[in-house]
């Protein structure tokens, strides 16, 4: 007698989506776009079209800082999370800030995610020249120096799809917005494009896999 197993012992069990928290400023939050546009919906629809079962916290503050989104990590992290996104240091650029700052807090933030056993993805920013060469050193070093120090995934810098294929203003604007600084929607596809496999890589951590 051939014992059907599903009958037997129910239907089989469907996984619980993962949750990925994106930690971030208005990069992260979808500044200036339709609410379909920004960042997390088209990184939901990319996963969903990958096949993986995700809800995302959309946790990105307009303005915010590393100091900021240090501040809020706790109560972000309140509701269970099985891996998060940190997405943070571009305003601390645009306001000329400490890199030792930055760092700083970044760092406090990957510690508290590792006493969480949270993996992380940290998404790199880069500064700009014109504060010069030694700070621009200094910021640019913090994210690869962390992600080491910490045992984290690391992306390359949040904007750099948007230079591919040429690092002028021209090529660039094309997909930002008219301030100059936010992608716009095709922009934003770009980015979730690049960072979609480095995020399917960290579920994959998180899955123990």
């Amino acid at each position: 007698m051939v014992l059907n197993l599903s009958l037997a012992f129910g239907a089989p069990a469907v996984a619980d989506p993962q949750r990925l928290v994106a930690l971030g400023d208005s990069l992260t939050q979808g500044y200036g776009l339709p609410e379909g546009d920004g960042f997390v919906p088209q990184l939901a629809r990319w996963l969903a079209d990958q096949g993986r079962d995700v809800v995302i916290n959309n946790a990105g503050v307009s303005g915010d800082t590393t100091a900021g989104g240090l501040s809020r990590l706790d109560w972000t992290l309140a509701e269970p999370a099985d891996a998060m996104i940190v997405t943070l240091g571009g305003n601390d650029v645009l306001r000329g800030l400490d890199p030792a700052v930055s760092r700083a807090n970044l760092d406090a933030i990957l510690a508290k995610a590792g006493e969480r056993q949270l993996p992380v993805l940290l998404v790199a920013m880069d500064a700009p020249g014109n504060y010069g060469p030694d700070y621009r050193q200094q910021f640019d070093a913090i994210y690869p120096e962390l992600a080491a120090t910490h045992g984290v995934l690391l992306a390359p810098s949040f904007l750099s799809p948007l230079r591919e294929g040429g690092d002028d203003a021209a090529t660039m604007q094309k997909y930002l917005q008219a301030d100059g600084i936010h992608p716009n929607r095709e922009g934003v596809a770009r980015i979730v494009a690049t960072l979609g496999p480095r995020v399917i890589e960290l579920l994959d951590q998180a899955r123990g896999q």
